[in-house]
């Protein structure tokens, strides 16, 4: 898989650019704020069907302008694909190969990426939210139908949680317990899409932890292992449950914080309290781990996705790589440089070209970035 053509029009800083892209390796090169990120952000938006920087499309959308339109020519195993997106206002249209999509988020499965930007060390370092989104994410770019699980958890979660607060205010009112007759009927459906949920993610992390201490012993020649562990929020919960053993745990789960939730006015179990436990060396990386190994950590994660990727669909995805080589030691660099040389379709933003040492593809495109213009150098 790779992507022979981009075009944005009008799409944040940028009037028109159309762009060939190299099956290898794309280096994109200009200061800060020039729009190397805003190309990136296309990309990914056209394999998410969501920005990486905001949820508020308009901003997406040339200040000067009232609509803006993205296209992709994609070069597939089974064939060449045409993927365009048209924003106007806080509306997405998408199409695939000229014929118009019924929902936004049906453009997931066509373009898979992997993007590491600089933000990207939150994965390790901050909350479970981000890792959470991490596996999410993943999944559900090789399997649309996850994603519309988790879509539909959040719905439930949302008016489950609706409902909590309802019920404390009656109970604070009233001082009396209050009818759970309904509560009862949303716990059902939370324990059916979440226990989906939690069954399909513990299958993905058995086979990405493998590939992640892969990665690990290869960035750093051995020393370290990476050991990555699914953390549920629920009591009794280990990972070598049945689904419906699992569905039972979660019931009990909720049985047992039922008074809690009520005061509290939301849900405090189930996998959207979930997280990763990720430790080198059987220290954990997160608590006690050094800035350069949280870094080595995040970067073996998308390694591990890129490879994950690959055994499921039997392509690897464009990896897109924002400004991570001024984060990273020289040893570092010229590791993933040799992990992804002339096998991955590579778009590298950088604002100096020094950072490219150790450089090994044996084709690649150069391109410039000034104001919203992108040139390719001779």
């Amino acid at each position: 898989m790779y992507l022979e053509k981009v075009l944005c029009r009008n799409f944040r800083n940028f009037n028109e650019v159309l762009l060939n892209l190299h099956p290898n390796l794309n280096i994109f090169i200009g200061a800060n704020g020039q729009g190397k990120t805003n190309l990136l952000e296309a990309i990914y938006l056209m394999a998410t069907a969501d920005s990486h920087r905001t949820s508020v499309t308009s901003e997406l959308i040339n200040w000067e302008q009232k609509k803006a339109l993205i296209q992709l020519k994609l070069e597939k195993r089974n064939g060449d694909l045409k993927l365009a997106c048209k924003l106007s206002g806080s509306q997405k249209e998408v199409e695939i190969n000229d014929n118009p999509l019924r929902k936004v988020n049906e453009l997931l499965g066509y373009l898979n990426v992997v993007l590491f930007s600089p933000e990207d060390l939150k994965l390790v370092k901050e909350g479970p939210a981000n890792r959470r989104k991490f596996i999410d994410l993943e999944i559900s770019q090789v399997n649309p139908y996850y994603h519309h699980l988790s879509g539909k958890y959040d719905h439930i979660l949302k008016q489950r949680n609706n409902l909590l607060k309802n019920l404390r205010e009656k109970r604070f009112k009233s001082g009396k317990n209050t009818d759970i007759s309904m509560l009862e009927i949303w716990d059902e459906q939370l324990i059916e899409i979440g226990t989906k949920i939690i069954k399909k993610r513990i299958e993905v992390i058995k086979k990405l932890k493998i590939l992640a201490r892969l990665a690990q012993r290869q960035i750093t020649n051995g020393q370290e292992n990476l050991q990555i562990e699914y953390e549920s929020s629920l009591d009794g919960f280990n990972e070598k449950l049945k689904e419906n053993e699992t569905a039972v745990i979660f019931k009990q789960n909720l049985v047992n914080n039922r008074d809690k939730e009520i005061k509290r006015g939301y849900t405090v179990v189930g996998p959207h309290r979930a997280d990763l436990m990720l430790k080198i060396n059987k220290m954990d990386v997160r608590k006690f781990g050094s800035q350069g190994q949280q870094r080595t950590v995040a970067l073996a994660l998308k390694l591990a996705e890129l490879e994950f990727m690959k055994s499921e669909t039997g392509e690897y995805p464009v990896l897109l790589l924002d400004d991570v080589f001024s984060e990273l030691d020289s040893s570092r660099r010229k590791t993933l440089l040799q992990i992804i040389a002339d096998k991955i379709q590579t778009i590298i933003t950088t604002t100096d070209m020094e950072n490219m040492e150790g450089l090994r593809n044996n084709s690649y495109k150069i391109y410039h970035v000034n104001q919203g213009r992108i040139t390719e150098r001779g």
